[in-house]
């Protein structure tokens, strides 16, 4: 039996198991020997591949987005009228056949935008090219998932689940769960909160299951036992992600009105050009990017060319962007901060000022988009 016919059996007696607290530990050996053949089935072959073109591109850029979605829901409309990249579009399916890169320029950053051909069901098994698309999914920061308003939430289901069974966790934070294997000593089972997913049994089954049997265990949270096999994996991806419905001139008010309400979601339609402002925003505010301007003394700051940097850089990370050098030689900053995001900082509650010289203090911790360096005298 193949490992694409074990996945397969696993997941029918998986749904056809009633959960309730006879079976939860049954469940949970077969959720952690699904996640052992999945693995197995991404790993790449031993035996040499035939040469051929590449699929994935340099990475380059502030940022990398990727646009994932079915065929012919409108990536390459999108890529062509939010980058100078013309990608070919058509009323066919499987228009495009590779990854096709553009750049977003947005508030002075350079936003790397990848149009991937569009994955069918059963990408992750490899049908359509799939794992090569989600290879390249894996490298990004965040990820589009372009889809289609008029056919409701079955292609966002089937891509989630594609992408759930590939290690790419979206919308979600890594599990707060310590996990360390151990020469010897047995498993060491401890939890700082109260668990009503797992158990120190079935904790233990699920080690077992990866044949290891000495491991010192904490949970910080209560966790399900799908997380905690994806920190014994420890290959999951965890990456934030816009859902984004195309097409709404072809459907009612109230449904658009419905889509836009969702979590992580917005509606755009790229034959008429609306809402492509927001999604901007939006795509900004995901990939948590600042703005910092720079200035010499006496003179007034240098608007036109910014240094893009992710939310919560430290001066020193200033200082690498700049030159490699200037850190050790570094003694002293003066930051200035616009009004919106004192503003902000205060309504959060979170002091964005530091007495401390060293380059390693933050420059900014609040949920500020952009941060100014003003005139100084």
């Amino acid at each position: 039996m193949g490992i694409l016919e074990k996945i397969s059996e696993i997941e029918k007696e998986i749904a056809r198991t009633q959960k309730n607290k006879a079976t939860e530990y049954h469940l949970g050996l077969l959720k952690a020997k699904l996640a052992k053949y999945r693995a197995q089935l991404l790993e790449p072959s031993k035996s040499p591949a035939a040469k051929g073109e590449g699929f994935d591109v340099m990475k380059s850029g502030d940022a990398r987005v990727a646009l994932i979605g079915f065929p012919s829901v409108g990536k390459s409309t999108f890529l062509s009228l939010m980058t100078s990249t013309a990608s070919e579009a058509a009323s066919y399916e499987f228009t495009t056949l590779t990854c096709i890169p553009g750049v977003i320029e947005y508030k002075g950053a350079n936003i790397q935008l990848l149009d991937l051909p569009g994955i069918i069901e059963g990408a992750a098994q490899g049908k359509g090219r799939g794992r090569q698309v989600i290879a390249v999914a894996r490298t990004a920061d965040v990820v589009i998932m372009m889809l289609d308003a008029t056919k409701g939430e079955v292609q966002r289901a089937l891509l989630e689940k594609e992408l759930e069974s590939v290690g790419i966790r979206l919308n979600k934070s890594k599990p707060n769960i310590y996990f360390k294997p151990k020469k010897g000593g047995g498993i060491s089972f401890n939890s700082t909160v109260t668990l009503t997913q797992c158990s120190e049994k079935l904790v233990q089954l699920i080690l077992h299951e990866y044949k290891i049997f000495n491991a010192e265990v904490l949970f910080r949270e209560d966790c399900s036992p799908d997380e905690f096999i994806d920190v014994i994996v420890g290959n999951r991806v965890y990456m934030p992600c816009l859902y984004v419905y195309n097409k709404i001139d072809q459907i009612s008010m109230e449904e658009v009105d419905r889509l836009a309400r969702r979590p992580h979601s917005v509606v755009i339609s790229c034959g008429m050009k609306l809402n492509l402002d927001y999604l901007l925003e939006k795509l900004w505010e995901y990939l948590a990017l600042t703005c910092i301007y720079t200035k010499k003394r006496g003179q007034r700051p240098d608007f036109t060319d910014a240094i893009i940097l992710r939310k919560g850089a430290s001066v020193e990370h200033v200082c690498h962007r700049i030159h490699r050098s200037l850190a050790s030689q570094f003694k002293y900053a003066l930051v200035w901060v616009s009004v919106r995001q004192q503003l902000e900082s205060l309504s959060s509650g979170v002091s964005e000022w530091s007495s401390n010289p060293s380059p390693h203090f933050l420059l900014q911790r609040g949920q500020a988009q952009s941060t100014a360096l003003k005139e100084w005298a």
